[in-house]
């Protein structure tokens, strides 16, 4: 395995960051097809032997008990100060909106949900789930820093989120002495490639780490079309996210299974090779033993200029999906409530 260091943090991550999406009580949130808690503690303990010291998961996910397993590993399996652990919260309620609960009340009451789902100390990396639309960026931000100078977050990163708002939100941030983002967690892989357009260019040049979700296009870029798997099958997000471009991905994914032929390795291995020449870390799921082997046999392949341009060479472009679809309809919109809210404070 090999590790570098999370932008411009002082975390040091292996290459590939297990994602945690998929471990949590089938019985207990939206998804059927997560794994319980043995199952996830053996995926998790796999990763750990092999190298992977980054483990991201949600309050989100299985309402709570994804966080909860991946704290019972880093427990049971490993010294904390050798593992970093990302997690996120989400946008407030319309109860707490309601209730008139602050931005700041909703992120401390949000940490400590997830510390105590966690039972640990503190977390690595505390991350802006979605924008919120609805609280103010300097209320967000704010809270944000709270929890930093309490001890309970180490580092804060955002996903979802356009690069013009990451841009606003950290010059916000400097503007009043706030903590900024040190990662952006968004929609990246070899058939999705929109956030090349600003958001890693904003990246590189401020030196923001790049942990993109969906690595293998929800197994799209692990297998050849027709070799379904169970999330495949039941995952409505998993499927809204490429149901409109099965048609112009096919050629890309034909050569990855073409150059994965070429190295006698897994199409995961060439797939998140690319991936790898143009991130920090993406993020893996794993649901399998050899998810994480395909993952972590990955940082060893080393991609040619030829074999990443052939790879690059059939894509175009593609229109926004999921939550990042419903931003760009709402943001020229809600952002008046983020612009009421500031513009005293700017």
């Amino acid at each position: 395995m090999e590790y570098v260091k999370l932008g411009n943090s002082n975390l040091k991550v292996s290459r590939v960051c297990m994602g945690c999406m998929g471990f949590g009580d089938p019985k207990n949130g939206m998804h059927t097809w997560t794994l319980p808690e043995k199952e996830s503690l053996e995926i998790i303990k796999n990763g750990l032997d092999n190298g992977i010291n980054f483990y991201d998961t949600a309050i989100g996910y299985q309402n709570g008990t994804s966080e909860q397993y991946v704290g019972r590993a880093v427990r049971e399996y490993a010294s904390r100060e050798d593992i970093v652990v990302a997690t996120k919260f989400l946008p407030r309620t319309e109860d707490e909106i309601k209730n008139n609960v602050s931005g700041q009340e909703h992120i401390h009451s949000f940490v400590d949900k997830s510390l105590e789902n966690l039972g640990l100390d503190y977390i690595d990396l505390y991350i802006y789930h979605m924008w919120d639309y609805n609280t103010p960026l300097y209320d967000i931000l704010e809270g944000l820093s709270e929890v930093i100078d309490e001890g309970k977050v180490k580092y804060i990163g955002i996903s979802n989120c356009f690069a013009w708002q990451l841009a606003k939100a950290n010059a916000l941030a400097e503007m009043n002495g706030f903590k900024k983002f040190v990662s952006i967690q968004g929609h990246y892989n070899l058939i999705f490639r929109e956030e090349e357009r600003e958001m890693i260019p904003l990246c590189r040049a401020d030196n923001i780490a790049t942990t993109p979700y969906s690595s293998l296009a929800s197994g799209r870029l692990s297998r050849l079309p027709g070799e379904e798997s169970k999330r495949l099958k039941e995952d409505f997000y998993a499927k809204l996210k490429y149901q409109n471009s099965e048609t112009q991905d096919l050629e890309i994914i034909k050569r990855v299974n073409e150059i994965a032929g070429n190295y006698d390795v897994s199409m995961t291995e060439v797939s998140l090779a690319w991936l790898s020449t143009k991130v920090t870390s993406p993020i893996v799921g794993a649901t399998k033993m050899h998810h994480v082997e395909g993952a972590v046999n990955s940082v060893d392949l080393k991609l040619t200029n030829d074999d990443v341009e052939y790879l690059e060479e059939p894509y175009v472009a593609h229109d926004l999906v999921g939550v990042m679809a419903d931003n760009k309809a709402t943001a020229s919109d809600n952002d008046k409530v983020w612009q009421k809210h500031t513009k005293d404070k700017i």
